[in-house]
């Protein structure tokens, strides 16, 4: 595996993609883990006297430049987490720039470019716009594995020209995501919410294979019920899938894996209207009513399941939990893994930003083994594709 850890870069240029797309509210960073998380990649080349640049993205511009979407506000944050004087800054990938500004600085000194998605070249996987990036640079490390699973050009396009090693936040979140496909303890679990069905087809099968029960939850839950032909009245939920939730039934029950799903439910004539709130069996739910939060006796069902299982794993929440009228559920079963883990000894893993954020609300970190900063490629990596940014990295011969 090629990575910095393997590889000792010292007084080389290195572009280095981190993700820096932060959750940002009111002009403020709500969440830093992201930051954080690049923090060892940094000081290992820092203190090896490389002139580190780095490129992240910001939002979506789609290939605009804009102002609402510029990355210089993030450079104080910067040097606040790695405890460094000044991050400079570079407005544009011009190689003219790029040169004045590699000669400008000292060795271990961080450079930020702004944000690379203000260029359609990015998206696009430009190889020319790839190649005129890395004309002034030694080496390419990769420590975004929140934004590998996208062909783009600083995920995949970079390794084609330069010398490229995956940095410690990758590397650490592939090892933990294979020890949780590895694992051989039984009984497992895996908790998999969220809206759509559509975008979990893959992880459904594939989990099918590793765990021995999966909690079906949010509005993905809907269309299995829909499919089930019950009544779930104005729901959320996706018509067109009956035929692949029943294949999907039908696979965990060749892979010996029991699919649950609520058996009673929060329910509201819409998400504001807290005077229409209902709780109810799933056979009763009112036609005027959509389904927003598991019941209080699914919840216990979970609870069983979990205090049974030796390694859980948890992508999506259960229910609308933007809104506490319905965030119960899903505040409860981070709470439930974070006392089974103190209380014992069992491997948790969670993922995906709202799951993230349902664990934060519920100051339930310390109860997780590892909770991924990645969304899409984490699902991806689960669902056994691998990931397009890891696979450049892997098959990158240039010395």
């Amino acid at each position: 595996m090629n990575s910095i850890e393997d590889k000792n870069l010292s007084k080389k240029n290195i572009l280095v993609r981190v993700d820096l797309n932060v959750p940002v509210v009111n002009d403020q960073i709500t969440d830093r883990s992201r930051i954080k998380s690049i923090l060892p990649t940094l000081n290992k080349l820092k203190d090896s006297n490389n002139k580190i640049f780095l490129i992240s993205h910001f939002g979506r511009p789609k290939g605009t430049k804009n102002k609402k979407y510029s990355l210089k506000f993030i450079c104080n944050i910067l040097e606040e987490e790695i405890n460094i004087k000044k991050i400079y800054f570079l407005n544009d990938f011009d190689e003219k720039n790029i040169q004045n500004m590699i000669n400008e600085i000292n060795p271990g000194d961080i450079c930020l470019f702004e944000n690379i998605r203000f260029y359609s070249a990015e998206e696009k996987n430009d190889l020319d716009f790839a190649k005129n990036i890395s004309k002034n640079f030694d080496a390419f490390v990769n420590d975004a594995f929140s934004c590998s699973h996208r062909k783009h050009a600083s995920i995949v396009g970079l390794p084609t020209f330069l010398p490229s090693y995956l940095g410690y936040s990758f590397l650490k979140e592939i090892n933990n995501l294979n020890s949780l496909l590895s694992n051989k303890d039984k009984p497992n679990l895996a908790i998999i919410g969220g809206s759509k069905i559509s975008t979990k087809i893959e992880l459904l099968f594939n989990l099918s294979y590793y765990f021995d029960a999966i909690i079906i939850g949010g509005a993905m839950a809907n269309t299995f019920l829909y499919a089930k032909k019950i009544n779930i009245g104005k729901s959320l939920i996706e018509k067109n899938y009956n035929e692949v939730v029943f294949s999907i039934i039908n696979k965990a029950k060749e892979n010996n894996c029991e699919i649950i799903l609520p058996i009673d439910v929060v329910c509201a004539n819409n998400l504001n209207e807290k005077e229409t709130v209902k709780r109810c069996e799933i056979d009763n739910v009112s036609d005027s009513q959509m389904i927003l939060d598991i019941g209080s006796k699914t919840t216990q069902i979970i609870a069983q399941y979990i205090n049974k299982s030796k390694l859980i794993l948890w992508n999506g929440p259960l229910g609308a939990f933007e809104y506490p009228a319905f965030a119960e559920s899903s505040i409860k079963i981070a709470n439930i893994i974070k006392s089974r883990s103190v209380n014992s000894e069992i491997i948790s893993i969670a993922g995906g930003g709202d799951t993230n954020s349902v664990i934060k609300i519920a100051k339930a970190k310390d109860g997780f083994s590892y909770i991924s900063n990645a969304g899409g490629a984490f699902l991806e990596w689960l669902e056994g594709n691998g990931s397009p940014g890891f696979n450049a990295i892997e098959e990158n011969n240039i010395n």
